[in-house]
Protein backbone atom coordinates (compact mmCIF):
# COMPACT_ATOMS: atom_id res chain seq x y z
CA UNK A 1 0.00 0.00 0.00
CA UNK A 2 2.81 2.45 1.05
CA UNK A 3 4.61 1.21 -2.36
CA UNK A 4 1.79 2.43 -4.38
CA UNK A 5 1.33 5.37 -2.70
CA UNK A 6 4.95 6.12 -3.24
CA UNK A 7 4.26 5.45 -7.14
CA UNK A 8 1.11 7.59 -7.31
CA UNK A 9 3.27 10.92 -5.86
CA UNK A 10 6.12 10.07 -8.20
CA UNK A 11 3.74 10.06 -11.09
CA UNK A 12 1.76 13.64 -9.62
CA UNK A 13 5.39 15.33 -9.66
CA UNK A 14 6.36 13.61 -12.58
CA UNK A 15 3.05 15.64 -14.56
CA UNK A 16 3.73 18.77 -12.45
CA UNK A 17 7.13 19.10 -13.59
CA UNK A 18 6.57 18.07 -17.40
CA UNK A 19 3.82 20.78 -17.27
CA UNK A 20 5.77 23.24 -15.45
CA UNK A 21 8.62 22.86 -17.91
CA UNK A 22 5.83 23.36 -20.90
CA UNK A 23 4.36 26.56 -19.61
CA UNK A 24 8.40 27.88 -18.74
CA UNK A 25 9.03 26.52 -21.90
CA UNK A 26 6.25 28.53 -23.03
CA UNK A 27 6.19 31.51 -21.52
CA UNK A 28 9.91 32.51 -21.49
CA UNK A 29 12.36 30.00 -23.17
CA UNK A 30 11.04 29.50 -26.09
CA UNK A 31 10.43 33.23 -27.01
CA UNK A 32 13.95 34.44 -26.17
CA UNK A 33 15.15 31.52 -28.21
CA UNK A 34 13.04 33.39 -31.36
CA UNK A 35 13.84 36.89 -30.15
CA UNK A 36 17.78 35.66 -30.40
CA UNK A 37 16.94 34.42 -33.90
CA UNK A 38 14.93 37.60 -35.01
CA UNK A 39 18.08 39.69 -33.95
CA UNK A 40 20.10 37.39 -35.54
CA UNK A 41 18.32 37.68 -38.57
CA UNK A 42 18.55 41.75 -38.25
CA UNK A 43 14.87 41.77 -37.10
CA UNK A 44 14.40 45.19 -34.44
CA UNK A 45 11.61 45.28 -31.49
CA UNK A 46 11.27 45.58 -28.03
CA UNK A 47 12.40 43.05 -25.69
CA UNK A 48 9.90 40.34 -24.51
CA UNK A 49 8.21 41.03 -21.44
CA UNK A 50 7.20 37.79 -19.35
CA UNK A 51 3.79 36.42 -20.66
CA UNK A 52 2.22 39.96 -22.28
CA UNK A 53 4.74 41.00 -24.66
CA UNK A 54 3.68 44.14 -26.46
CA UNK A 55 -0.16 43.93 -25.06
CA UNK A 56 -0.07 46.59 -22.67
CA UNK A 57 1.79 49.57 -24.80
CA UNK A 58 -0.14 48.22 -27.89
CA UNK A 59 -3.77 48.50 -26.17
CA UNK A 60 -2.81 51.58 -24.79
CA UNK A 61 -1.96 53.27 -28.15
CA UNK A 62 -4.85 51.61 -29.78
CA UNK A 63 -6.87 53.31 -27.11
CA UNK A 64 -5.51 56.97 -27.63
CA UNK A 65 -5.12 56.76 -31.42
CA UNK A 66 -9.02 56.17 -31.81
CA UNK A 67 -9.89 58.39 -29.84
CA UNK A 68 -9.84 61.92 -31.65
CA UNK A 69 -10.11 61.98 -35.92
CA UNK A 70 -7.70 63.27 -37.79
CA UNK A 71 -7.83 65.88 -40.69
CA UNK A 72 -8.89 64.67 -43.99
CA UNK A 73 -6.61 62.85 -45.47
CA UNK A 74 -5.52 59.57 -47.52
CA UNK A 75 -2.76 59.09 -45.52
CA UNK A 76 -4.00 57.22 -43.01
CA UNK A 77 -1.64 54.49 -42.23
CA UNK A 78 -0.03 55.98 -38.84
CA UNK A 79 -3.59 56.88 -37.70
CA UNK A 80 -5.19 53.27 -38.62
CA UNK A 81 -2.22 51.55 -37.52
CA UNK A 82 -0.72 53.59 -34.53
CA UNK A 83 1.17 51.33 -32.49
CA UNK A 84 2.42 49.10 -36.00
CA UNK A 85 3.46 52.45 -37.28
CA UNK A 86 5.26 52.98 -33.68
CA UNK A 87 7.03 50.14 -33.80
CA UNK A 88 8.18 50.70 -37.91
CA UNK A 89 9.18 54.26 -37.24
CA UNK A 90 10.90 53.27 -34.05
CA UNK A 91 12.85 50.36 -35.60
CA UNK A 92 12.56 50.00 -39.23
CA UNK A 93 11.02 47.55 -41.69
CA UNK A 94 12.69 44.82 -40.49
CA UNK A 95 10.77 45.31 -37.22
CA UNK A 96 8.58 42.75 -34.97
CA UNK A 97 6.02 42.86 -31.99
CA UNK A 98 5.48 40.54 -29.24
CA UNK A 99 1.47 39.45 -29.02
CA UNK A 100 2.14 37.77 -25.50
CA UNK A 101 4.87 35.12 -25.94
CA UNK A 102 4.56 35.20 -30.02
CA UNK A 103 6.44 37.41 -31.90
CA UNK A 104 4.74 38.99 -35.42
CA UNK A 105 7.63 39.85 -38.14
CA UNK A 106 6.54 42.30 -40.82
CA UNK A 107 6.28 41.68 -44.01
CA UNK A 108 6.25 44.54 -46.61
CA UNK A 109 8.53 43.36 -50.17
CA UNK A 110 5.48 42.36 -52.51
CA UNK A 111 7.72 39.28 -53.65
CA UNK A 112 8.01 37.49 -50.59
CA UNK A 113 4.20 38.35 -49.62
CA UNK A 114 3.28 36.61 -52.98
CA UNK A 115 5.26 33.59 -51.94
CA UNK A 116 3.43 33.36 -48.43
CA UNK A 117 0.27 33.42 -50.27
CA UNK A 118 1.08 30.66 -52.61
CA UNK A 119 2.44 28.52 -50.45
CA UNK A 120 -0.26 28.47 -48.29
CA UNK A 121 0.13 24.40 -46.57
CA UNK A 122 3.47 26.26 -45.23
CA UNK A 123 2.52 29.37 -44.06
CA UNK A 124 -0.54 28.83 -42.32
CA UNK A 125 -3.71 31.14 -40.43
CA UNK A 126 -1.72 31.41 -36.90
CA UNK A 127 -4.06 28.87 -33.99
CA UNK A 128 -7.00 31.03 -33.47
CA UNK A 129 -6.34 31.25 -29.89
CA UNK A 130 -7.80 35.30 -30.17
CA UNK A 131 -10.94 34.55 -31.84
CA UNK A 132 -11.74 31.15 -30.69
CA UNK A 133 -15.40 30.70 -30.28
CA UNK A 134 -15.63 34.06 -31.61
CA UNK A 135 -16.62 35.55 -34.87
CA UNK A 136 -13.59 34.48 -37.27
CA UNK A 137 -14.03 30.98 -37.87
CA UNK A 138 -14.88 28.40 -40.07
CA UNK A 139 -13.26 29.09 -44.22
CA UNK A 140 -11.58 31.79 -43.02
CA UNK A 141 -9.15 29.98 -40.24
CA UNK A 142 -9.91 26.18 -41.66
CA UNK A 143 -6.46 24.20 -42.87
CA UNK A 144 -5.46 20.79 -44.57
CA UNK A 145 -7.72 18.57 -46.09
CA UNK A 146 -10.36 20.49 -44.06
CA UNK A 147 -10.02 23.67 -45.89
CA UNK A 148 -10.04 22.04 -48.90
CA UNK A 149 -13.62 19.70 -48.42
CA UNK A 150 -15.31 23.14 -47.26
CA UNK A 151 -13.67 25.11 -49.84
CA UNK A 152 -15.19 22.36 -52.25
CA UNK A 153 -18.57 22.71 -50.87
CA UNK A 154 -19.01 26.42 -50.65
CA UNK A 155 -17.64 26.83 -53.68
CA UNK A 156 -20.87 26.68 -55.86
CA UNK A 157 -22.65 28.96 -53.72
CA UNK A 158 -20.48 32.16 -55.28
CA UNK A 159 -20.13 31.06 -59.14
CA UNK A 160 -21.60 33.21 -61.64
CA UNK A 161 -24.63 31.55 -62.24
CA UNK A 162 -25.47 31.62 -58.73
CA UNK A 163 -24.21 35.33 -58.19
CA UNK A 164 -26.83 35.93 -61.50
CA UNK A 165 -29.75 34.40 -58.99
CA UNK A 166 -28.61 36.88 -56.54
CA UNK A 167 -28.72 40.20 -57.93
CA UNK A 168 -32.28 40.63 -57.33
CA UNK A 169 -32.15 40.57 -53.60
CA UNK A 170 -28.90 42.63 -54.40
CA UNK A 171 -31.25 44.71 -56.03
CA UNK A 172 -34.09 44.97 -53.46
CA UNK A 173 -31.97 45.75 -51.00
CA UNK A 174 -29.97 48.67 -52.47
CA UNK A 175 -33.59 49.89 -53.79
CA UNK A 176 -35.06 50.05 -50.25
CA UNK A 177 -31.84 51.66 -48.66
CA UNK A 178 -32.41 54.25 -51.27
CA UNK A 179 -36.07 54.80 -50.29
CA UNK A 180 -34.81 56.00 -47.03
CA UNK A 181 -32.71 58.24 -48.23
CA UNK A 182 -35.14 59.64 -50.57
CA UNK A 183 -37.56 60.31 -47.79
CA UNK A 184 -34.85 62.50 -45.71
CA UNK A 185 -34.32 64.42 -48.62
CA UNK A 186 -38.33 64.64 -49.67
CA UNK A 187 -39.20 68.25 -48.09
CA UNK A 188 -35.82 70.19 -48.92
CA UNK A 189 -34.43 68.64 -51.63
CA UNK A 190 -31.45 68.30 -49.42
CA UNK A 191 -30.39 67.09 -45.87
CA UNK A 192 -27.40 66.33 -44.17
CA UNK A 193 -26.83 62.24 -43.35
CA UNK A 194 -24.58 60.35 -41.65
CA UNK A 195 -24.80 58.02 -44.06
CA UNK A 196 -23.16 54.61 -42.64
CA UNK A 197 -25.89 53.14 -40.31
CA UNK A 198 -27.73 53.21 -43.40
CA UNK A 199 -24.51 51.36 -45.54
CA UNK A 200 -24.26 48.90 -42.88
CA UNK A 201 -27.48 48.37 -42.36
CA UNK A 202 -27.95 47.94 -46.37
CA UNK A 203 -25.01 45.03 -46.04
CA UNK A 204 -26.76 43.15 -43.48
CA UNK A 205 -30.16 43.41 -45.65
CA UNK A 206 -27.98 41.91 -48.07
CA UNK A 207 -26.08 38.99 -46.67
CA UNK A 208 -29.28 38.10 -44.66
CA UNK A 209 -31.63 37.90 -48.27
CA UNK A 210 -28.11 36.38 -49.81
CA UNK A 211 -27.39 33.61 -47.46
CA UNK A 212 -31.03 33.03 -45.74
CA UNK A 213 -33.72 34.26 -48.50
CA UNK A 214 -34.79 36.98 -45.05
CA UNK A 215 -34.78 40.10 -44.84
CA UNK A 216 -32.99 42.11 -42.71
CA UNK A 217 -35.64 42.44 -40.13
CA UNK A 218 -35.42 38.81 -39.62
CA UNK A 219 -31.62 38.63 -39.85
CA UNK A 220 -30.94 41.35 -37.84
CA UNK A 221 -30.35 39.64 -34.61
CA UNK A 222 -27.47 37.84 -36.00
CA UNK A 223 -26.09 41.24 -37.45
CA UNK A 224 -26.49 43.18 -34.05
CA UNK A 225 -24.93 40.03 -31.72
CA UNK A 226 -21.72 40.13 -34.46
CA UNK A 227 -21.24 43.64 -33.80
CA UNK A 228 -21.61 43.78 -30.21
CA UNK A 229 -18.81 40.24 -30.26
CA UNK A 230 -16.60 43.00 -32.32
CA UNK A 231 -16.94 45.70 -29.72
CA UNK A 232 -16.58 43.00 -26.51
CA UNK A 233 -13.71 41.74 -27.89
CA UNK A 234 -11.36 45.11 -28.29
CA UNK A 235 -12.32 46.22 -24.61
CA UNK A 236 -10.97 42.49 -23.91
CA UNK A 237 -7.47 43.18 -26.07
CA UNK A 238 -5.06 43.10 -23.19
CA UNK A 239 -5.85 39.57 -21.97
CA UNK A 240 -6.99 38.00 -25.54
CA UNK A 241 -3.35 36.05 -25.44
CA UNK A 242 -3.46 34.91 -22.21
CA UNK A 243 -4.82 30.73 -21.77
CA UNK A 244 -7.45 30.24 -20.33
CA UNK A 245 -9.15 34.25 -21.56
CA UNK A 246 -12.57 32.84 -22.01
CA UNK A 247 -12.76 31.93 -17.52
CA UNK A 248 -11.54 35.31 -16.69
CA UNK A 249 -13.96 36.69 -14.65
CA UNK A 250 -14.93 39.96 -16.24
CA UNK A 251 -17.97 41.20 -17.50
CA UNK A 252 -17.33 41.79 -21.03
CA UNK A 253 -16.03 38.07 -20.98
CA UNK A 254 -19.42 36.93 -19.40
CA UNK A 255 -21.03 38.63 -22.21
CA UNK A 256 -18.77 37.39 -24.86
CA UNK A 257 -19.80 33.64 -24.14
CA UNK A 258 -23.75 34.23 -23.30
CA UNK A 259 -23.69 36.28 -27.23
CA UNK A 260 -21.67 32.85 -28.52
CA UNK A 261 -24.25 30.77 -27.12
CA UNK A 262 -27.21 32.72 -28.42
CA UNK A 263 -25.95 33.45 -32.04
CA UNK A 264 -25.23 29.83 -32.41
CA UNK A 265 -29.21 29.16 -30.95
CA UNK A 266 -30.27 31.67 -33.73
CA UNK A 267 -28.45 29.99 -36.48
CA UNK A 268 -29.32 26.32 -35.31
CA UNK A 269 -32.92 27.15 -35.57
CA UNK A 270 -32.49 28.55 -39.45
CA UNK A 271 -30.47 26.15 -40.46
CA UNK A 272 -33.11 23.08 -38.97
CA UNK A 273 -35.88 25.16 -40.56
CA UNK A 274 -34.29 24.81 -43.94
CA UNK A 275 -33.06 21.09 -43.80
CA UNK A 276 -37.00 20.02 -43.00
CA UNK A 277 -38.11 22.14 -45.06
CA UNK A 278 -35.80 20.98 -48.11
CA UNK A 279 -36.60 16.83 -46.57
CA UNK A 280 -40.23 18.04 -47.24
CA UNK A 281 -39.47 19.19 -50.79
CA UNK A 282 -39.99 22.72 -49.93
CA UNK A 283 -37.07 24.51 -48.97
CA UNK A 284 -35.54 26.78 -51.59
CA UNK A 285 -31.64 26.39 -52.75
CA UNK A 286 -31.70 30.47 -54.67
CA UNK A 287 -29.31 31.60 -51.55
CA UNK A 288 -26.33 30.73 -49.99
CA UNK A 289 -27.75 28.75 -47.38
CA UNK A 290 -29.77 26.26 -49.62
CA UNK A 291 -26.99 26.12 -51.72
CA UNK A 292 -24.64 25.08 -49.66
CA UNK A 293 -27.15 22.84 -48.10
CA UNK A 294 -27.40 20.95 -51.21
CA UNK A 295 -23.63 20.70 -51.89
CA UNK A 296 -22.88 19.49 -48.54
CA UNK A 297 -25.32 16.87 -49.20
CA UNK A 298 -23.86 15.81 -52.87
CA UNK A 299 -20.61 15.75 -50.73
CA UNK A 300 -22.16 13.24 -48.53
CA UNK A 301 -23.57 11.34 -51.32
CA UNK A 302 -20.05 11.33 -52.81
CA UNK A 303 -17.42 10.95 -50.26
CA UNK A 304 -19.50 10.03 -47.15
CA UNK A 305 -18.34 12.79 -44.87
CA UNK A 306 -19.81 16.51 -45.64
CA UNK A 307 -19.57 19.09 -43.29
CA UNK A 308 -21.54 18.83 -39.94
CA UNK A 309 -24.08 21.04 -37.71
CA UNK A 310 -21.34 22.67 -36.36
CA UNK A 311 -19.57 23.42 -39.11
CA UNK A 312 -22.22 24.84 -41.48
CA UNK A 313 -22.82 27.01 -38.07
CA UNK A 314 -19.80 28.53 -38.53
CA UNK A 315 -19.96 29.25 -41.92
CA UNK A 316 -23.13 30.72 -41.68
CA UNK A 317 -21.54 33.24 -38.85
CA UNK A 318 -18.93 33.75 -41.65
CA UNK A 319 -21.39 34.94 -44.27
CA UNK A 320 -22.55 37.52 -41.69
CA UNK A 321 -19.33 38.66 -40.91
CA UNK A 322 -16.84 38.30 -44.30
CA UNK A 323 -20.44 39.39 -46.37
CA UNK A 324 -21.09 42.75 -44.64
CA UNK A 325 -18.38 44.04 -42.71
CA UNK A 326 -15.70 44.54 -46.38
CA UNK A 327 -18.48 45.41 -48.29
CA UNK A 328 -20.16 47.97 -46.58
CA UNK A 329 -16.73 49.52 -45.55
CA UNK A 330 -15.55 49.79 -49.40
CA UNK A 331 -19.21 51.53 -49.72
CA UNK A 332 -19.09 53.92 -47.28
CA UNK A 333 -15.10 55.00 -47.92
CA UNK A 334 -16.43 55.41 -51.59
CA UNK A 335 -18.92 58.03 -51.05
CA UNK A 336 -16.40 59.66 -49.10
CA UNK A 337 -13.60 59.66 -51.83
CA UNK A 338 -16.27 60.72 -54.34
CA UNK A 339 -17.34 63.48 -51.55
CA UNK A 340 -13.95 64.91 -51.67
CA UNK A 341 -13.38 64.45 -55.10
CA UNK A 342 -15.98 65.52 -56.87
CA UNK A 343 -15.08 65.28 -60.64
CA UNK A 344 -14.46 61.68 -60.15
CA UNK A 345 -18.45 61.46 -58.89
CA UNK A 346 -19.66 63.73 -62.20
CA UNK A 347 -17.30 61.10 -64.44
CA UNK A 348 -18.68 57.82 -62.87
CA UNK A 349 -22.31 59.16 -62.98
CA UNK A 350 -22.24 60.78 -66.56
CA UNK A 351 -21.31 56.75 -67.40
CA UNK A 352 -24.10 55.22 -65.12
CA UNK A 353 -26.50 57.42 -67.19
CA UNK A 354 -24.99 55.73 -70.58
CA UNK A 355 -25.01 52.30 -69.58
CA UNK A 356 -28.42 52.06 -67.92
CA UNK A 357 -30.11 55.94 -68.32
CA UNK A 358 -32.85 56.27 -65.81
CA UNK A 359 -33.52 52.33 -65.75
CA UNK A 360 -33.04 50.07 -63.06
CA UNK A 361 -29.42 48.32 -62.91
CA UNK A 362 -29.15 45.05 -64.17
CA UNK A 363 -26.52 42.13 -64.10
CA UNK A 364 -25.04 42.18 -67.17
CA UNK A 365 -24.57 46.14 -67.33
CA UNK A 366 -22.76 45.99 -64.38
CA UNK A 367 -19.50 44.57 -66.41
CA UNK A 368 -19.80 48.18 -68.79
CA UNK A 369 -19.17 50.30 -65.63
CA UNK A 370 -15.36 50.79 -66.24
CA UNK A 371 -14.82 54.24 -64.44
CA UNK A 372 -16.52 52.98 -61.33
CA UNK A 373 -14.37 49.80 -61.02
CA UNK A 374 -11.38 51.81 -61.28
CA UNK A 375 -12.64 54.18 -58.71
CA UNK A 376 -13.72 50.80 -56.64
CA UNK A 377 -10.14 49.74 -56.68
CA UNK A 378 -8.17 52.63 -55.94
CA UNK A 379 -10.91 52.98 -52.75
CA UNK A 380 -9.52 49.41 -52.20
CA UNK A 381 -6.20 49.97 -52.15
CA UNK A 382 -6.54 53.73 -49.61
CA UNK A 383 -9.13 51.93 -47.22
CA UNK A 384 -8.64 48.45 -47.38
CA UNK A 385 -11.03 46.62 -45.63
CA UNK A 386 -8.69 44.34 -44.15
CA UNK A 387 -5.50 46.20 -43.27
CA UNK A 388 -3.47 43.06 -42.54
CA UNK A 389 -2.99 39.59 -43.65
CA UNK A 390 -1.24 37.54 -40.88
CA UNK A 391 0.52 33.67 -41.65
CA UNK A 392 1.95 31.70 -38.97
CA UNK A 393 5.10 29.02 -39.45
CA UNK A 394 4.26 25.68 -37.83
CA UNK A 395 7.95 24.27 -38.65
CA UNK A 396 11.11 25.79 -40.21
CA UNK A 397 10.59 27.01 -43.40
CA UNK A 398 12.43 28.90 -46.03
CA UNK A 399 11.28 32.16 -46.93
CA UNK A 400 13.24 34.17 -49.32
CA UNK A 401 16.87 33.69 -47.82
CA UNK A 402 15.67 33.14 -44.49
CA UNK A 403 14.62 30.09 -42.52
CA UNK A 404 12.07 31.15 -40.20
CA UNK A 405 11.46 28.69 -37.26
CA UNK A 406 8.09 27.30 -36.03
CA UNK A 407 5.56 29.30 -34.16
CA UNK A 408 6.58 32.76 -35.79
CA UNK A 409 3.62 35.08 -37.17
CA UNK A 410 4.18 37.34 -40.39
CA UNK A 411 2.19 40.14 -40.59
CA UNK A 412 1.54 40.90 -44.35
CA UNK A 413 1.17 44.27 -44.03
CA UNK A 414 -1.22 45.24 -46.99
CA UNK A 415 -2.17 49.11 -45.70
CA UNK A 416 1.99 49.74 -45.98
CA UNK A 417 1.98 47.95 -49.07
CA UNK A 418 -0.66 49.88 -50.91
CA UNK A 419 0.36 53.15 -49.25
CA UNK A 420 4.25 52.27 -50.21
CA UNK A 421 5.98 55.39 -52.23
CA UNK A 422 8.18 52.99 -53.79
CA UNK A 423 5.54 51.00 -55.97
CA UNK A 424 3.07 53.91 -56.38
CA UNK A 425 5.06 56.84 -56.78
CA UNK A 426 5.20 59.90 -54.95
CA UNK A 427 1.09 60.38 -55.71
CA UNK A 428 0.76 57.37 -53.52
CA UNK A 429 -2.02 59.03 -51.10
CA UNK A 430 -3.33 61.06 -53.70
CA UNK A 431 -6.58 59.67 -55.06
CA UNK A 432 -6.23 58.63 -58.53
CA UNK A 433 -8.51 55.92 -59.91
CA UNK A 434 -6.74 56.40 -63.45
CA UNK A 435 -3.97 54.17 -62.13
CA UNK A 436 -6.31 51.43 -63.04
CA UNK A 437 -7.31 52.20 -66.12
CA UNK A 438 -5.27 49.45 -67.84
CA UNK A 439 -6.69 46.78 -64.87
CA UNK A 440 -5.47 45.42 -61.74
CA UNK A 441 -2.46 44.11 -63.46
CA UNK A 442 -0.80 46.86 -65.02
CA UNK A 443 -1.69 49.44 -61.83
CA UNK A 444 1.70 49.11 -60.24
CA UNK A 445 3.93 49.53 -63.98
CA UNK A 446 4.95 45.93 -64.01
CA UNK A 447 5.49 45.29 -60.05
CA UNK A 448 4.71 42.50 -58.40
CA UNK A 449 1.03 41.35 -58.48
CA UNK A 450 1.11 41.08 -54.58
CA UNK A 451 1.20 45.17 -54.48
CA UNK A 452 -2.27 44.91 -54.83
CA UNK A 453 -3.65 42.26 -52.37
CA UNK A 454 -7.93 43.82 -51.09
CA UNK A 455 -9.08 40.34 -51.74
CA UNK A 456 -6.08 38.40 -50.35
CA UNK A 457 -4.32 36.00 -53.42
CA UNK A 458 -2.95 33.14 -53.83
CA UNK A 459 -5.25 29.40 -53.46
CA UNK A 460 -7.01 31.54 -50.24
CA UNK A 461 -8.33 34.62 -52.18
CA UNK A 462 -11.12 35.74 -50.75
CA UNK A 463 -13.99 33.57 -52.45
CA UNK A 464 -16.78 36.17 -52.04
CA UNK A 465 -14.95 39.33 -53.84
CA UNK A 466 -17.54 38.91 -56.98
CA UNK A 467 -20.33 38.84 -54.12
CA UNK A 468 -18.72 41.79 -52.73
CA UNK A 469 -17.89 43.90 -56.00
CA UNK A 470 -21.37 43.04 -57.11
CA UNK A 471 -22.92 44.51 -54.25
CA UNK A 472 -20.36 47.59 -54.42
CA UNK A 473 -21.44 48.79 -57.71
CA UNK A 474 -24.97 48.19 -57.45
CA UNK A 475 -25.10 50.44 -54.09
CA UNK A 476 -23.23 53.17 -55.96
CA UNK A 477 -24.81 52.54 -59.14
CA UNK A 478 -28.05 53.66 -57.43
CA UNK A 479 -26.65 56.51 -55.34
CA UNK A 480 -25.25 58.17 -58.19
CA UNK A 481 -28.32 57.92 -60.41
CA UNK A 482 -30.71 59.83 -57.23
CA UNK A 483 -27.99 61.71 -55.41
CA UNK A 484 -25.29 63.79 -55.71
CA UNK A 485 -22.97 64.15 -52.53
CA UNK A 486 -20.51 66.68 -50.63
CA UNK A 487 -18.79 66.34 -47.40
CA UNK A 488 -20.71 68.15 -44.33
CA UNK A 489 -18.72 70.32 -42.11
CA UNK A 490 -19.56 68.17 -39.44
CA UNK A 491 -17.90 64.71 -40.70
CA UNK A 492 -15.27 63.53 -38.70
CA UNK A 493 -12.31 61.57 -40.67
CA UNK A 494 -11.45 58.35 -38.64
CA UNK A 495 -10.49 54.98 -40.31
CA UNK A 496 -9.89 53.07 -37.74
CA UNK A 497 -9.50 49.00 -37.41
CA UNK A 498 -12.34 47.09 -35.92
CA UNK A 499 -11.22 44.19 -37.50
CA UNK A 500 -12.21 45.37 -41.01
CA UNK A 501 -12.53 49.85 -41.45
CA UNK A 502 -15.41 51.05 -40.70
CA UNK A 503 -15.66 55.09 -40.15
CA UNK A 504 -15.60 55.24 -36.41
CA UNK A 505 -17.52 58.78 -35.88
CA UNK A 506 -19.95 57.96 -38.89
CA UNK A 507 -20.11 59.14 -42.57
CA UNK A 508 -21.82 62.64 -42.28
CA UNK A 509 -22.42 63.83 -45.86
CA UNK A 510 -25.04 66.36 -47.53
CA UNK A 511 -26.94 64.45 -49.96
CA UNK A 512 -28.71 66.50 -53.03
CA UNK A 513 -31.92 64.74 -54.68
CA UNK A 514 -31.43 64.62 -58.70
Amino acid sequence: METMGKVAIAIVVAVMVRWGWKLLNWVWLKPKKLEKWLRDEGYKGNSYKFLMGDMIELATIIKEGKSKPIPVTHDITSYALPFDHHIISKYGEKSFIWLGPRPRVYIRDPELIKEVLLRSEEFQKPHPEPFRDSLIRGLLITEGHKWIKHRRIINPAFNLQNLKMMFSAISSSCSDMIHRLELLTAEAGSSEVDVWPYIDNLAGDVISRTAFGSSYEEGKKIFRIQKEQIDLLFQMLFILYIPGRRFIPIRANRKFNENINELRSVLMGIINKRKKAIDMGEGRSDDLLGILLESNRKEIEEHGVGMSMEEVIEECKLFYFGGSETTSNLIVWTMVCLSLHRKWQVRAREEIVKVFGDKELDFEGLKNLKILTMILNEVLRLYSPVVMIIRETHKETKLGNMMIPSGVQLSLAMMHVHHDREIWGDDVNEFKPERFVEGVVNATKGKSSSSFFPFSNGPRVCIGQNLAMTEAKTAMGMILQRFSFELSPSYKHSPFPVFTLPPQFGAHLILQKI
